[in-house]
């Protein structure tokens, strides 16, 4: 057997070893997410914190804790590219993608705040991350500063207050009854959540740069397809399951919220725990992300109006599929 094909074998075996280890990690991030919420649920209602307060901090950070995690860590061993491709990535995935296959499934209603509101929001905050990562809005040097994650956490508590005043305004906050649960159980889940998120984490940000490695592409084509595919299956099956029993506000509202959150919480805290490089070739992904929600904006307009409809999804899918297939071809 000659050398060429021993390191060939090499390769492909170490390929597969990662590509095992990237999906083990997910499967812990995952998981790991799902019981730190449970634990962190039980706890606060053991200590009769209110609902409304439990859904604005405890759930938000559980929807977003894969791509916080994932981006923590590749921020911190400086891997730019996997975390500007991770974020926007994940948003194109859960613009174009999920609400394509949800809108097939069952077309999208959406309520008229969230036309109002939370879709110009969800604009307005890719267009601050485009200015800022160009060094437009201070005039600073391209890249993601530690200021300019303070200039988005802060935006980010601001949402935060918006989200707080409009279930203020929907519901009435009532008195939450004690729960009565194990102390050591509760602990028991917040620990092993935690280490699930770290474990799973590191394992997808190390496997996934040495896949990229392997194959000889960049790490940003790894971060915008893999990574952000992963970090957000659990939009994916929260939008279909809520598309299956007709509840379009959560699954419009799962993806709006989400993509909101990845700009201005995940963004910001990777940049302050490592200063992001930027590469204008990721201006033409987030170009995509703003005509996507731009069309998403228009399409509450067209037909019937505040409905997604099917060939409007239809255009979303497709317009996700082609990309993708664009820049894979670019890479190979």
């Amino acid at each position: 057997m000659s050398k060429n094909h021993l390191h060939l074998t090499e390769i492909i075996c170490n390929m597969i070893l990662s590509a095992c280890l990237v999906v083990l990690g997910f499967a812990l991030l995952i998981k790991g997410a799902d019981w730190m919420v449970n634990g962190s649920t039980m706890l606060a209602k053991k200590h009769r914190i209110p609902d409304l307060a439990i859904g604005l901090t405890i759930v938000a950070f559980g929807t977003s804790a894969p791509e916080l995690v994932v981006n923590t860590v590749a921020s911190f061993e400086g891997h730019s590219d996997i975390v500007l491709g991770n974020v926007i990535g994940s948003n194109n995935f859960n613009l174009f993608l999920i609400l394509g296959v949800v809108g097939l499934i069952y077309p999208i209603t959406v309520q008229s705040s969230t036309v109002q509101r939370e879709i110009p929001i969800s604009f307005l905050a890719a267009v601050v991350f485009l200015l800022l990562a160009n060094g437009y809005l201070f005039y600073d040097n391209i890249g993601l500063s530690r200021v300019d994650g303070l200039v988005l956490l802060l935006l980010f508590f601001l949402f935060l207050y918006y989200i707080y005043k409009q279930m203020r305004a929907d519901v009435e906050v009532t008195e939450t009854p004690k729960m009565e649960a194990s102390s050591k159980k509760i602990w028991m889940l917040i620990a092993l959540g935690l280490l699930g998120l770290i474990v799973g984490g590191k394992l997808i940000v190390d496997n996934a740069v040495a896949i990229a490695s392997d194959m000889g592409v960049s790490e940003k084509i790894i971060g915008l397809t893999i990574i952000a595919a992963g970090t957000s299956l659990p939009e994916l099956m929260t939008s279909v399951v809520a598309a299956l029993k007709k509840n379009s506000d959560i699954a419009i509202g799962n993806i709006i919220g989400s993509n909101i959150f990845n700009i201005l919480l995940i963004l910001s805290v990777s940049s302050l725990v490592n200063p992001i490089n930027f590469s204008a070739i990721f201006n033409m992904d987030i170009y995509l992300l703003l005509g996507g929600t731009l069309f998403l904006f228009l399409a509450m307009f067209t037909g019937k109006k505040k409905r997604l409809d099917r060939w409007e999804s239809a255009i979303l899918l497709i317009t996700f599929v082609g990309y993708t297939t664009f820049l894979i071809s670019k890479e190979l």
